[in-house]
């Protein structure tokens, strides 16, 4: 267990995406410190450009927790490269001895969705109320059969992954 107190504890939450990863840092109960999508771009190895701009993220801002989606299950429908950079990024935070925590998609519906049913959209409606002036404005349109998922909702998931971190550890 951690010694420092829950109001200074501070989370990196990572959400991998086929641009690159979204990313939150959380801190005390309710700071939204900062949140983005780090773009991969050109040709190359995009996992170990990713896991270079995550290192420098965690140099940043030294999180006392790193969280990542669960997407191990044999049904997960993530890309093999996906799969893989969740896989490298924590090795990667196993050397810099960062404390990982994965969390399922079920897990965070059932903390944040009042019903405990829902939609990824659903997730990111209650992120985008939770932090209404920083993320209101991004919230993507609910995706249809015929769209790609907008690029942002990576920002989303990683808020939602925070928050659930956040209120399953230090309940208030």
């Amino acid at each position: 267990m951690s010694t420092i107190p829950p109001k200074q504890f501070r989370i990196l939450a990572i959400a991998p995406v086929t641009r690159g990863f979204g990313f939150a840092v959380l801190e005390g109960q309710d700071t939204l410190v900062n949140w983005g999508v780090k773009v991969i771009q050109g040709k190359g190895n995009k996992n170990a450009k990713s896991l270079a701009k995550l290192e420098e993220l965690i140099t940043h801002y030294q999180p006392g927790m790193l969280v990542l989606e669960d997407d191990s299950a044999k049904s997960s429908l993530r890309h093999p490269r996906i799969r893989r950079l969740v896989l490298q990024i924590i090795k990667m935070a196993a050397t810099r001895k960062a404390n990982v925590t994965l969390l399922t998609r079920e897990q965070m519906i059932k903390v944040l969705v009042p019903d405990g049913k829902g939609t990824k959209h659903d997730l990111a409606k209650i992120v985008a109320n939770q932090f209404p002036e920083q993320l209101g404005p991004k919230l993507p349109p609910k995706r249809t059969a015929a769209m790609r998922e907008h690029y942002q909702m990576g920002i989303f998931d990683a808020v939602a992954l925070g928050a659930t971190f956040r209120r399953s550890r230090f309940k208030s």
